[in-house]
Parts: C-alpha cells; structure tokens; sequence
C-alpha cells in the first residue's frame, strides 16, 4: 500500500469553505485572520510530500497504521451477509481520532504554535490530543461538559496523566455542545500561541475540509484491503456519526463507487418521537453553529436544541456541513439507531467477536440487524470500528448489570 497523501474529490468544498450551501466561516472578526491564515498554511502543506511522510511514519510507528480489517466471520455467518470491521479500535489512544490530532498537531508545530487546545464529548479526541501535546512538546488545555466528564471519568483521569488541563464546562447542557463554545471563547483571546484541535469534520473553513482529509486514511486503507483480501468492492459502507469525522473518514474513498452504498448512523437516543434524540439529519433544519451552516436541532425561534445519547461521543446537535451535503445530494444515506439497539449490539458484537466496542462504534454495529435480510444477503458489508469499549466500562456496568 502507498503511503497516504490526501486526494481531491468531487465534492471538495469551494475556496471559501462551502459544500453547496453549507460550511462556511461564521465567527468573530477575530477570528478571521487565524482562519484564513491556517487556510492559508492548509493549502501549503495538504499535498506535500515531506509533511505526509512525516505523518506517516507517526501513524506507522506511533498510531500503529495501518488498522486491519478483519472479517468477522461469527457475524457475518449469523446474518448472511460478509462483514467486516475496519478496526480503528485498535490505534494507540483506541479510536480514529488520534489520526487526526497527530496531522493537527504537526501542524500547529510548523506554524509556530506552543499551545493547543481541543474539545471533547466521550473524551477520546482530548486523550488523543493530550497524546499528541505529549508527544510533541506542547501545552495542552481540553474542554470538556461537566456531563460528560462524570460519565468519562477514565479519559479525564487520562488526559491529566498525560500533562493536559482538562476544563469541566458548567454551562448549558454540560456536554460536547458547550465544551465547543469555550474552547472557542477561549481560541479568541488566545490565537497568537494556541492552535485549536478540533476533533470533528465541523466548524470554520478549513477545519471541515482538513479533518476529512485526515480522516479520509480510512477508507484508504479499507478498499485496498478489501480488494486485496476479497478482490471486490463492498456493497454498504456503515459508520455512525456524532460531528461526522468518523464516518466521512469510511466514505470517503468509496462515495464516488458506484456498486457501494454508504449509510450514517445518527444516534436515535429513546426514539426519534421522545425528543431525546442526536438525530440532527433526520429531524433538524440549516442553521449557523460552531462557525458554520449546516443541519442542526434547533427551535422554531432558531434556539439551539439539546441532544442526547447514551453516548457521550454522539450527544451533538449539530453535524459537519459536508454531511449536509451528501445527504441533499443523495450521495450517503442517513438512519438512526436507538440507545436500547446500540447497547444490545455493545453485548452481540462481544459476545459474537469477543470484540468491546465504544457505545459510539455499537450504534453502526447495531444497523446490521436493523437491514432487511433480503437487502443484506451475501453482500459485502464494511464497519468502521470507530474505537474500543474501555471508556465505556463505567457506564455499562451501571446499565447492564450483568
């Protein structure tokens, strides 16, 4: 396999950061010139070869890339259908998200930067984060909602072990939602020296288009395994998705395929009609959050709604704009998950596999059985493994009580 360099697609946002309508950058004129700068230095670096190599050998050496792709074979003769899990549970720091704070963070060093700061909902981007400060000689600060920092006491008490501050936002809900709007109160008053690691494909131009881009090592990945191991391509691609990082990460590679389809799964929480919900695609409208146009949950007045989901990583109103426009463009499609569906499929995928998935990974795990048998029969089915259960330990033994 080629080492990983980013490739231009189709669906690239426009010089200013919009998919069609959405994206853009919504945020203070101070902001502005940090954003065009970073843009700026983007464009510099995202096709060259001497910053890919020395991300890659990071993610050889550090990460531990590339993620295998197993066929789980205990599944796949339950359902009928050929699975496989892209396992990017199995990266140092145990989800995906440390591809990204590892190119972030290489970043940050060529501009200069001595401090980063990052926001977290399940914790696992501000462990990855915090790594990467480690690794790299940086300051690091998380924010993190107070919720969320209860429910993720395991990755609070590693980010601290690892040197960060982690902040425990009080405000609003108290979860990934408001940990965002400090992080940015705080990017404002602190640009000249601190670069903002954000975790997720959303937010101001470019961070949408560079956390894809990152991201997008995946899929990659994942269809020169595929064809290597099976010779075909697959026939759904299935990720879950909270900000979307994750699953435009598994789609990216294969969204132009015409034999694949790829399919979001957003967190249906208690129901889609209980109100207690992340389902931003299904049942939110365009509005502005976090510095960009996208889908979000929101009031009839325009008031930010709150999410839920039994997981932390899931619980966002919002989603990345590049999400919005697959979806309009019918490109991916979209579905949801309940919280009872994921935790049953927390408990088959590891009693099945003998593999713990985050609660996050489980909502994608969870979509097999909700497929019509006949759709699914004999088909090549890929699942991105988005991270491991140990996070999730606390929380599930308050639940299950096996």
């Amino acid at each position: 396999m080629k080492p990983y360099i980013p490739t231009e697609f189709s669906f690239d946002p426009d010089e200013r950061g919009h998919f069609g309508k959405f994206g853009g950058r919504y945020v203070p004129e101070t902001l502005m010139p940090i954003l065009i700068e970073l843009d700026e230095v983007y464009k510099q670096y995202r096709f060259d070869k001497t910053f890919w190599n020395e991300v890659n050998a990071l993610y050889k050496d550090y990460v531990g890339r590339p993620s295998p792709l197993y066929k789980a074979q205990n599944i796949s003769d339950e359902i009928g259908a050929e699975v496989y899990l892209k396992r990017e549970d199995l990266n140092h720091t145990g989800a995906h998200k440390v591809n990204n704070t590892i190119a972030q963070g290489l970043l940050a060093k060529r501009m200069g930067k001595t401090k980063i700061i990052a926001e977290t909902g399940a914790g696992q981007h501000g462990v990855a984060t915090a790594t990467v400060a480690a690794l790299m000689g940086l300051e690091c600060e998380v924010f993190m909602g107070a919720k969320d920092v209860e429910r993720q006491q395991l990755n609070v008490f590693r980010m601290k072990l690892l040197g960060a501050k982690v902040h425990a936002v009080e405000s609003g809900s108290k979860t990934l939602k408001d940990a965002m709007n400090d992080a940015i109160r705080h990017w404002v008053t602190h640009a000249r020296d601190t670069f903002y690691v954000i975790g997720t494909a959303a937010g101001p131009h470019p961070y949408p288009l560079m956390v894809r881009d990152f991201q997008a090592i995946i899929s990659y990945e994942a269809k020169a395994q595929l064809l290597e191991q099976a010779n075909t391509l697959p026939d759904y691609v299935i990720a879950c998705i909270g900000g979307g990082s994750n699953a435009l990460g598994m789609f990216a590679h294969f969204i132009e395929e015409e034999k694949t389809e790829c399919i979001g799964i957003e967190a249906g929480g208690k129901g889609l009609d209980s109100g207690d919900h992340g389902a931003s695609l299904a049942l939110g409208r365009p509005g502005v959050l976090h510095g960009q146009l996208s889908y979000l949950l929101q009031t009839d007045d325009g008031q930010v709604e709150e999410a839920y989901s039994v997981s932390a990583g899931l619980d966002y109103p919002g989603i990345g704009p590049e999400h919005s426009f697959l979806m309009e463009q019918g490109k991916v499609i979209y579905d949801s998950v309940t919280d009872d569906e994921a935790m049953d499929a927390f408990v088959w995928l590891s009693r099945t596999e003998g593999i713990v998935p985050a609660f996050e990974s489980a909502h994608a795990i969870a979509y097999l059985k909700k497929m019509p048998k006949e759709k699914i029969k004999d088909k090549t089915i890929i699942i991105s493994l988005s991270g491991r259960g140990d996070k999730d330990m606390i929380q599930a033994m308050e639940i299950l009580k096996l």
